[in-house]
């Protein structure tokens, strides 16, 4: 049994409705999982730390609390979003002949955030957090397809000195600051 679909300014195309069953449509489910996957190693992290007696509130632990239970929630809320509004095919992706999918990743924006951040890991200790998370942050905004690339450079420099920051006022942790030393 076929379905004729017809999308505004698209061709007809046969759409066949149990094709591939109940994961049609589903494939955000990996993330879910991922993310769940995530909460569990971060849970067992939280359940073997050694804190000290002397360990001043809120503790060491109350960080990774707090990012626990997001990732749980977040794991909960994708799979729920997914089930319940499965991803209909893109009709400028299916091919008119067959129903058959053609691949929906952007391989070009993947290889520029993988060598962004495969550079920042490079550059860390050497060059520095501020810069080399800057570098992070713009790759991955040009990887994006962002139009203003001198905008992203200045947000990407003044975030990663917020960040920064907040480590070392906010919870006494020092990141890497390279050649910057002096200054930070």
């Amino acid at each position: 049994m076929t379905t004729d679909v017809t999308t505004p300014g698209h061709e007809r195309f046969d759409e066949h409705p149990r094709a591939g069953g109940f994961r049609r449509g589903r494939s955000g489910l990996v993330v879910a999982g991922l993310v769940l996957a995530l909460a569990i190693y971060l849970t067992h992290g939280i359940l073997t730390m050694e804190v000290p007696g002397s360990a001043a509130t809120p503790g060491p632990a109350f960080f990774p609390v707090i990012l626990t239970v997001c990732a749980y929630l977040l794991a909960i809320l994708l799979a729920v979003q997914v089930l319940r509004t499965p991803d209909s095919p893109d009709p400028d992706i299916v091919q008119p002949r067959g129903g058959r999918h053609r691949t929906q990743s952007d391989w070009r924006a993947l290889g520029i955030t993988l060598a962004a951040f495969l550079l920042f890991t490079a550059m860390l200790v050497p060059v520095g957090w501020v810069i080399s998370a800057a570098v992070l942050f713009w790759g991955v905004a040009y990887a994006m397809g962002s139009p203003r690339p001198t905008m992203d450079l200045g947000i990407a420099l003044v975030f990663s000195c917020g960040v920064q920051a907040f480590f070392s006022a906010g919870l006494g942790l020092n990141l890497p600051a390279g050649i910057l030393e002096g200054l930070l």
